[in-house]
């Protein structure tokens, strides 16, 4: 036992694992555990999580509303960045986590704290975000990761040490799966998801309807955008915050954004994962289109180059890494003329861009016509391919002389 410890920040969501981790930490460390619980949107009552923080005997709780930091500062410039996880996952966990960490030592250091604890367990990715996190920004603070060190083995058991000790908890033995939910989107993963051959039961989804039950008309909407972040829907401003929110009801209600899938994760094993991202699916796939407008064929290539190590990068957990923040300033030097207005349409699950337009724009009709024009003289494509063909057609001789 650890008496050096005398007070430990704990990310505390008031679900069933972070509940048992904060009983567990009084009992363990005889110290007093400073509650941080991070609003991103996930539409909890938050006052019923502080005074079942209270009734389990934490005197210092934090509840803060970051929803806008969340966006602003998190998820656009991630969007920025058009970065999806193994072709699939667009990071909603994975974003999060490094400003619940961020947040945690700042209370620690406010507080006087020597540790901060987390509730992920030792077979995911969620530590290794948090723990990189909290050294890229105090290196000599204390980590307590209690599913690496307690003796409990599994959600089973650590239901019966809930029941056991009068801590409610909204798990069940029949619905034992994992779930995180922020205002980009909402994970599942675990208990009745762990076959990969099995289809998630309808019932999970929180934020979308099934595609199926989706309305038979389309919905078509403006998005419009200046330097690569969107600012306004259908003509009307809003802060990042509510604009996601806005566009997650727009994107729910005709079942965009369910991802099921079965993704690396950063230890070394395979996970089955469904997420629901509507607004994100929305936000992606019109940002694509924005830049095919606008953007530099090289300069978007190289980009594109770069999107999968990106995406990595947020994955693992290095938001707080110099190679990140180098990417991100290569990622934000080229949106610069990224603005300008694009119409989505909405139906039954699918996103589909269908009309774009901006100042900035390096589509010119007088030279992609396949009408008459007189700006693109057709005979100087046949240089141009003699000239990229040599290399083969030297090849190709070396071939046949050798044969």
């Amino acid at each position: 036992m650890n008496r050096v410890i005398k007070k430990v920040v704990l990310a505390y969501s008031g679900g069933l694992d972070t509940s048992v981790i904060l009983k567990w930490l009084q009992e363990t460390y005889d110290c007093e555990v400073i509650a941080f619980c991070a609003d991103l949107g996930q539409g909890e009552d938050l006052n019923a999580v502080k005074a079942k923080a209270q009734k389990l005997g934490v005197k210092r709780i934090y509840i803060e509303d970051l929803r806008e930091v969340f966006v602003k500062d998190y998820v656009f410039p991630m969007l920025r960045a058009n970065a999806v996880y193994e072709g699939s996952y667009l990071l909603g966990t994975s974003i999060a986590r490094p400003l619940i960490a961020r947040r945690q030592i700042e209370i620690a250091k406010k507080e006087g704290a020597e540790a901060v604890s987390h509730g992920a367990t030792g077979k995911g990715n969620d530590q290794v975000r948090f723990e990189l996190t909290y050294m890229a920004l105090d290196p000599k603070i204390k980590i307590i990761a209690p599913w690496r060190d307690w003796a409990f083995r599994s959600r089973r058991e650590l239901m019966e040490y809930a029941e056991q000790h009068g801590i409610p908890v909204t798990a069940t033995k029949a619905k034992p799966y994992s779930m995180d939910l922020n205002l980009f989107h909402v994970s599942y993963e675990g208990g009745i998801l762990e076959d990969p051959w099995k289809a998630p039961p309808d019932e999970i989804f929180q934020m979308t309807v099934s595609p199926e039950q989706a309305p038979n008309k389309p919905r078509e909407i403006e998005i419009d955008y200046v330097g690569g972040d969107p600012v306004a829907v259908d003509g009307k401003k809003m802060s990042p915050a509510t604009l996601l929110a806005h566009l997650n009801k727009l994107g729910g209600a005709h079942g965009i954004g369910r991802v099921d899938l079965v993704e690396n994760r950063y230890v070394g094993m395979k996970s089955r994962g469904v997420y629901e991202t509507p607004g994100g699916t929305i936000l992606h796939a019109a940002h694509r289109g924005l830049e095919s407008l606008t953007m530099d064929r090289e300069v978007l290539h190289l980009r594109d180059s770069l999107i999968p190590r990106y995406a990595e990068l947020v994955y693992y957990g290095y938001w707080f890494s110099p190679e990140r923040e180098m990417l991100q300033k290569t990622m934000d030097e080229a949106q610069m003329d990224v603005s300008g207005t694009v119409r989505v349409k909405l139906y039954k699950g699918n996103c589909t861009v269908v009309g774009r337009k901006s100042k900035n724009s390096l589509y010119r009709l007088d030279i992609a016509t396949f009408e008459e024009d007189d700006v693109y003289r057709q005979k100087d494509a046949e240089g141009f391919i003699r000239l990229n063909a040599l290399r083969l057609a030297i090849r190709a001789q070396r071939r046949k002389a050798s044969s």
